[in-house]
């Protein structure tokens, strides 16, 4: 692992490949470059002075990206680190940002005051499956004070010993000590809480060698510890894993919160908290479908939107789309997440930006 010390760069979002023009969006709102330059853009959080921090996964680097001018684009980067294993998931807290690679989390504590020097990271933990398989995180805090981490499955479908492959640990922000939270979840990465109940909602991405169809993709809600999602007993609404279904016993596993295409590959998920879109968004959970990579016809590459009502989804629809034109890609979108202003910003792995996607009223 390095970790460079002197990494501020200027840069322009005009190294953004993707023509927004061609991204379809409801009427009123619009989408723009807030960040270009960005390789392999992952999971985003914000820091507390506003400082955007982003996880990539091929790259191998955690950036830092600011707007000073309050313009909707970012125009500093910092390269906080590289050549780290797969540091896609980040999270901030309490002046500090926490990076998974993959059987590890770091914490570089004060950070946004030494962005020009970076300081050497804290080990909370080297005692995660070091498998690269389904091996990259994504991180949270959750409202418990608790560090969220998932553990996918090491393989298509398969049955490990070790209760925390293909779950949803949660672990101490400063023992690094970790629990298993949810059971049978193949691979997730991406989670949110409801802002009001408090509840984890998660996606997860369904096995593959069942054909274009099947199985569905799914949105997740665990309102407490100790569930299992299915994985690799059953899938959607129970229906039998055909090579691991005979094992399931008398095991109870709970159902989908919602079902989305087989192959849509839901990544990044928040619920919107924010002021600026119309009333009926408000705490409307946005997804980013990061798009089928071995279906026949490619499907997903969009950012979809499912409305929530007494904890249950009553809608689901495609809210942004345009990265898939017929069979070429032209981006992917990966993680998404509200900004201080009240728009959403999307990072894309495949075009290496972050967009931003604001109403206009």
């Amino acid at each position: 692992m390095r970790i460079l010390f002197i990494a501020l760069t200027l840069f322009s979002t005009s190294a953004c490949a993707v023509d927004l023009q061609q991204i379809r969006l409801p009427e009123g709102f619009a989408i723009s470059h807030y960040a270009g330059d960005v390789p392999n853009a992952r999971q985003m959080a914000w820091g507390d002075a506003g400082t955007l921090f982003v996880g990539s996964r091929r790259a191998g680097r955690v950036y830092a990206l600011r707007d000073a001018d309050g313009d909707g684009r970012a125009e500093r980067r910092w390269l906080i680190a590289e050549g780290l294993n797969l540091p896609s998931g980040i999270a901030f807290r309490d002046g500090s940002l926490y990076v998974a690679a993959v059987d590890r989390v770091l914490r570089y504590d004060d950070i946004e005051r030494q962005l020009d020097d970076p300081p050497r990271p804290v080990l909370l933990s080297d005692q995660l499956p070091g498998d690269r398989h389904h091996g990259w995180k994504y991180l949270g805090f959750g409202p418990d004070g608790m560090l969220y981490v998932p553990v996918g499955a090491p393989c298509n479908v398969c049955l490990r010993r070790d209760s925390r492959y293909a779950g949803i640990l949660r672990m101490h922000p400063q023992s690094g000590e970790v629990e298993v939270f949810a059971s049978g979840v193949r691979n997730s990465v991406g989670f949110d809480w409801h802002p009001r109940s408090g509840v984890l909602w998660f996606s997860d991405n369904g096995r593959d060698q069942l054909g274009d169809e099947l199985p569905p993709e799914e949105i997740n809600r665990a309102p407490r510890a100790g569930l299992h999602f299915g994985f690799p007993y059953v899938y959607a609404d129970g229906q039998p894993d055909p090579e691991f279904g005979e094992r399931a016993g008398d095991r109870q596993f709970t159902a989908p919160a919602l079902q989305l295409p087989a192959h849509n590959a839901p990544l990044g998920i928040v619920f919107y908290r924010g002021e600026q879109f119309p009333a009926a968004y408000r705490e409307a959970l946005f997804i980013a479908e990061h798009g089928s990579w071995n279906r026949s016809e490619k499907r997903g590459y969009q950012l979809s939107v499912a409305f929530v009502e007494d904890g249950r989804v009553s809608d689901y629809r495609p809210f942004a789309s345009g990265w898939l034109a017929g069979d070429s890609v032209r981006g992917r979108p990966a993680d998404v997440i509200n900004a201080p202003d009240g728009s959403l910003l999307v990072s894309d792995d495949h075009a290496g930006a972050i967009y931003r996607i604001s109403y206009q009223r």
